[in-house]
């Protein structure tokens, strides 16, 4: 199913967009849903990256490995829709 989305953009950005579609074979509509995907998946799978210093790592690790529990904020975040499914 597909749905209509409007965006306000300059001549200069739309001619901008059209001459990379043309390049690329794309209808501006591909081109701009492929890009706009692209950035969108990038977003959210830099959501998955995090650094830890050493002692925060450890405790990390322990949670991580420690035995599951029944969890009701858990179940419903597991059952939540993934945002790029």
């Amino acid at each position: 199913m597909s749905v209509a989305t409007q965006m306000r953009i300059s001549e200069a950005h739309r001619a901008v967009i059209d001459r990379a579609a043309g390049i690329s074979g794309k209808s501006r509509t591909e081109f701009m849903v492929s890009a706009s995907l692209k950035e969108a998946e990038q977003v959210l799978y830099d959501q998955r990256i995090f650094v830890l210093d050493g002692d925060v790592f450890d405790k990390f690790v322990e949670f991580l490995e420690a035995p599951a529990r029944p969890n009701e904020k858990l179940r419903g975040l597991l059952s939540q829709k993934l945002p790029w499914d």
